[in-house]
């Protein structure tokens, strides 16, 4: 059994999380809480599973009480958001750095084909992030008395693209590796981020609020840029055909849309030499496919650890493929991206 708290200031919202939480026998709704500072003593007195939260909220908002709880008692924390408050987005996105998972859209009562929609992908994230054990996230792994792995391939001289996929628990992950490359970090960036509907163009936003390197959502048609990151958008397939963005309204891949294996394999096909690609924290096996695409076309390829992962699915796809040349903990990624990409002639 799940049991999870739920913390928002309208008494409506929190009757329809509980009632619809009460549809899956696999949760439970322990505990409710009407701002940041009863969330922070009920988390620490219920013990949840998993904290369900508003971001803005009175007494102490959802960033402030995330910051309190992971201080106090680390828990998975699912930020919710009506994602039409600027300062809303804002703090939600604030709240994923400092140790919240997740954000998505806030379920508004009205029984509709996009409520029903919302409240599946509710459910399904609540199983997924419960599972993480949030205290051990980005720490160094201690060393281990294991046999090393293979050396890797040898890393090559010139780079022109890093591609980066990521799932759940990605939004920090990326945030944390972006925030260590420089303004002129010399490559073309292309991200997939698998999203909540609607969160794309913010991710992108606080991304480039937050790192050096200029970051905006995908266009169709546009060319890449050094030193800028492109961020696909919801509900649309990202993938580069001869150095320029395609949008692609192809179904999902993988249950994803974006996928990481579209873009991935559409690197492959055209600039496999030229591409770094890196592959984080998540759930499922996007990517691992399009992974071995590049593998196979002269590209270089790099999965994130298990031990800094929020979740292995991903990563492990790929190096259970025997596709991957290097293995990294995330605070290791920027200084090997530094040595693929040295700006200047020298590395991170």
């Amino acid at each position: 059994m799940i049991r999870v708290l739920v913390a928002d200031d309208s008494v409506m919202t929190r009757v329809v999380l509980k009632d619809l939480l009460s549809k899956d026998p696999g949760i439970a709704v322990v505990g409710e809480a009407r701002d940041g500072r009863e969330a922070v003593a009920e988390t620490l007195r219920l013990r949840p599973a998993l904290v369900i939260m508003d971001v803005l909220m009175p007494e102490m908002d959802g960033l402030e009480a995330t910051v309190e709880i992971m201080a106090r008692c680390p828990t998975p924390i699912l930020m919710l958001s009506s994602h039409v408050d600027p300062a809303d987005l804002t703090s939600a996105f604030a709240a994923i750095q400092n140790g919240a998972l997740d954000v998505m859209e806030k379920p508004q009562g009205v029984v509709t084909d996009a409520f029903e929609e919302i409240a599946a992908q509710l459910v399904e994230k609540i199983r997924v992030l419960a599972r993480i054990p949030v205290m051990h996230h980005f720490r160094r792994p201690p060393p281990k008395a294991v046999k090393p792995p293979p050396a890797p391939r040898t890393e090559p001289g010139v780079r022109g693209i890093l591609a980066i996929g990521a799932s759940t628990g990605g939004p920090r992950a990326v945030m944390h590796l972006l925030r260590q490359l420089p303004g002129d970090f010399p490559a073309r960036v292309v991200i997939v981020q698998h999203i909540a509907t609607g969160f794309a163009a913010n991710f992108a936003d606080w991304l480039d609020r937050e790192s050096p390197l200029s970051v905006r959502l995908a266009r169709d048609g546009e060319l890449l840029e050094e030193g800028v990151a492109l961020v696909a958008p919801n509900e649309t397939h990202l993938a580069v055909r001869r150095g320029r963005v395609v949008l692609l309204a192809a179904p999902p891949v993988n249950s994803c849309r974006p996928s990481v294996d579209v873009l991935f394999e559409s690197l492959a096909e055209g600039s496999g030499e030229e591409v770094v690609a890196l592959l984080l924290t998540g759930i499922g096996r996007d990517g691992a496919r399009g992974m071995a695409a590049l593998h196979a076309a002269g590209g270089y390829t790099i999965a994130q650890d298990q031990e800094s992962c929020a979740i292995f699915g991903m990563p492990k796809a790929a190096i259970d493929l025997g596709v991957v040349d290097q293995v990294l903990p995330l605070p290791e990624i920027p200084s090997a991206l530094g040595r693929l990409f040295p700006v200047a002639g020298k590395g991170l």
